[in-house]
């Protein structure tokens, strides 16, 4: 099977093709945050009683670890008594279940812009990340560079062909790595080298050509190192940056203890954003070599979902010559998912032609398992788990508007409507 080759900057992510192989309507999403609207599909429902306070919180323009910290510091308490299932896009509007480990009435004292939060119950426990069973997504595309008929045309082919393969390369997203500054995995690459301080550097100081021009600036003054003298002048949209730039103030030369200093996820998607740079270069490279997504060949591995329609990764299975006929049948009833391993510490090579293509991979990012336990950065660290490599889609559809359309589905949790909008779309990767 022949797939389309990626010509953005996509392809340097790991992101080499596309599944459909009609043009794209070009345009850009999220040229307003009620562009991207995103309605977490929740799985933890309120119980009666315990030490949670259980609320939907809707937002608009709001990064997920900056929410929490100015949440934590208007209500009075930790951040670490804030829990959330996943963190969402920050350019959107965004609605999910959250748990605060305080009374009802300490919710009262948040007040900043663009956020409600709507009391729903008390749980005895916390909501924890992976909490949810998926997404409901409703994303606008404005500005396409063919006329509106056209438009329509390629839709209703692109939402044809995804319908009938049963999904899409189930890439991570540009957002995984930063569609700004694509250097999260860069970060992340260096922390599992053993380079802390070349990690330290990437974040201060590598520049975007994408950002804001007194940035850029800030950004060389840091990379010069006089961190006590730039913190004061630093944007307020480089909070973490400042975190860092204020510790290495403090405490010279320790670059761990500095990445320490961040929020423990952040530190966790450091790593998490290389691994899955390397899946997205395994995924192509399958691929490449024309294999199938939406059946297993022997030496894969599949995996089995819950009554949700959720992967259960803990229950992998490996494909053997003596039961690919009944893992065929499991993954074309939809019962289970075709995986690749996303590399970590514990993990194993599969066989066959898909460990050719992990060997491959990791053999030329010169990785060995044991590199992702990252010493004296426990958060950094990783054992390392698997992922399905199609992503289903449900209640795909398009509306046309007079110069826009709008494209509403929900996906299963931990994947990217990007990696949709992306078949339809084939923009440059900073237009999502």
């Amino acid at each position: 099977m022949a797939y389309r080759s990626c010509r953005t900057a996509e392809a340097d992510i790991g992101m080499r093709y596309y599944m459909c192989d009609t043009d794209g309507t070009g345009g850009r999403i999220k040229a307003l945050a009620e562009d991207f609207v995103v309605d977490e599909i929740s799985s933890h429902p309120p119980e009666k009683e315990g030490d949670y306070t259980i609320a939907r919180v809707t937002c608009a323009n709001w990064e997920t670890n900056r929410l929490i910290r100015m949440m934590s510091r208007s209500a009075g308490i930790s951040r670490e008594r804030i829990g959330f299932a996943g963190t969402k896009d920050k350019r959107a509007v965004t609605s999910q279940l959250m748990s605060f480990k305080c009374d009802p009435e300490t919710l009262s004292r948040i007040n900043l812009k663009d956020l409600e939060i709507d009391v729903v119950g008390r749980s005895a426990r916390p909501v924890r990340i992976g909490d949810l069973v998926g997404n409901a997504f409703r994303i606008k595309v404005r500005e396409c560079d063919v006329p509106m008929n056209e438009a329509a045309e390629i839709c209703e082919a692109v939402r044809s062909e995804l319908t009938a393969r049963g999904g899409f390369p189930n890439y991570f997203g540009v957002q995984r790595f930063g569609t700004i500054r694509p250097i999260t995995h860069k970060v992340g690459e260096a922390l599992v080298r053993g380079s802390t301080e070349e990690a330290v550097r990437i974040y201060l100081s590598e520049p975007s050509e994408l950002e804001d021009e007194s940035v850029t600036v800030v950004r060389e003054r840091l990379a010069e190192g006089d961190y006590s003298e730039i913190i004061g002048d630093m944007p307020r949209n480089m909070d973490f940056e400042r975190t860092l730039a204020q510790y290495l103030s403090e405490n010279p030369e320790d670059y761990s203890g500095a990445i320490s200093s961040l929020p423990s996820n952040l530190q966790m998607m450091f790593t998490h954003a290389y691994q899955s740079y390397i899946f997205n270069m395994m995924l192509s490279e399958r691929m490449t070599r024309g294999l199938p997504l939406d059946m297993p060949i022997d030496g894969d591995t599949v995996i089995p979902k819950d009554a949700d329609g959720i992967p259960l990764h803990e229950n992998p299975v490996k494909v053997t010559r003596k039961n690919i006929d009944l893992a065929m049948k499991q993954v074309r009833t939809g019962r289970a998912f075709v995986a690749i391993t996303i590399f970590g510490s514990d993990s194993t090579f599969s066989d066959g032609e898909m460990g050719e293509i992990e060997h491959k991979v990791m053999s030329s990012e010169g990785i060995d398992l044991e590199d992702f336990l990252v010493v004296g950065l426990p958060n950094c660290s990783s054992k390392g788990s698997s992922r399905e490599i199609l992503c289903p889609i449900k209640d795909l559809n398009v509306k046309m508007d007079e110069d826009s359309y709008t494209a509403s589905f929900s996906l299963p949790k931990g994947n990217y409507a990007t990696c949709v909008m992306r078949e339809f779309m084939k923009s440059d990767m900073a237009h999502f």
